[in-house]
């Protein structure tokens, strides 16, 4: 562990975890490719390594959106079952895939979100103030009108199996489960994107509190790396999250675009 890795690590930190701030999607999303890409690090090392900066955004954007009604707490405890019950049964999948097979299942699942999100960056999820929510719904304060707007979750089965599948796709490969979760809660569940971002940022660090702890058990999160990493990603989770208040959500929209297709190729690429 030299000084300029760590600075290097740090600064890749930062990019990550506004990003994943941002978006609700984690750091992991391009932290692991650049830890596998750049740093030729194992897989394994970079997965433990990209979930201890999960918890690190997590947190970042729960306490940042404290007090603003933007986490659905009962939505996303219900959809944290899915998502766990999915990281279980990752063991499973990986035994009957290749991992060249996965990498083209999660490049086509993210392409195709990405394709919906751009088509519907225009479309808003919220209803009048005085509407009613239903059981799975809120009512939060929008950034862009500044009143207050409320939602009601729509095809809530979809939205479990997609969490089951993002718990899935991210313990196989690393990937935070938000990259699913948001697109979908937002494309096709009726959360609006703000209070989607919040709720996936809280369920995500979740599933990598668990998951983080069996990888420091085996040995595979280098102390170094990992400390240089949740460092940067707490700064760059800080700034996002701020810079995410003040963009529009069409902004916000296209900026996930670029990001799902990234990672898309990013997963062809690494992938031997």
């Amino acid at each position: 562990m030299t000084p300029l890795l760590a600075l290097t690590v740090g600064l890749a930190g930062i990019v990550a975890g506004g990003l994943g701030a941002m978006l609700g999607i984690g750091g992991g999303v391009l932290l692991v490719p650049f830890l596998v890409i750049g740093l030729h690090l194992p897989i394994q090392q970079a997965v433990g390594i990209s979930l201890t900066t999960v918890i690190a955004t997590s947190a970042a954007v729960s306490a940042g959106t404290a007090g603003r009604n933007l986490i659905n707490l009962r939505l996303g405890m219900l959809l944290e079952i899915a998502t766990a019950a999915g990281g279980l049964l990752g063991s499973l999948t990986a035994a009957a895939l290749s991992a060249r097979a996965l990498a083209w299942l999660f490049s086509g699942v993210t392409a195709g979100i990405a394709i919906v999100t751009l088509a519907r960056r225009n479309r808003r999820n919220v209803l009048h103030a005085d509407a009613d929510p239903g059981r799975w719904g809120g009512r939060h304060h929008d950034e862009d009108t500044g009143q207050m707007v409320t939602y009601r979750v729509r095809r809530l089965p979809l939205a479990l199996a997609g969490s089951f599948v993002a718990g899935n796709l991210s313990t196989l490969l690393g990937i935070g489960g938000g990259t699913i979760k948001v697109p979908l809660l937002n494309t096709l569940c009726g959360v609006p994107l703000r209070a989607a971002t919040a709720t996936s940022a809280f369920m995500i660090g979740v599933t990598a509190t668990s998951g983080a702890i069996v990888y420091y058990g085996q040995g595979l999160i280098v102390p170094g790396i990992a400390a240089a990493a949740v460092l940067g990603v707490r700064l760059g989770s800080t700034a996002g999250l701020r810079l995410g208040r003040s963009l529009p959500v069409r902004a916000l929209k296209i900026l996930m675009t670029v990001v799902l297709v990234t990672v898309s190729l990013l997963m062809l690429v690494r992938t031997p």
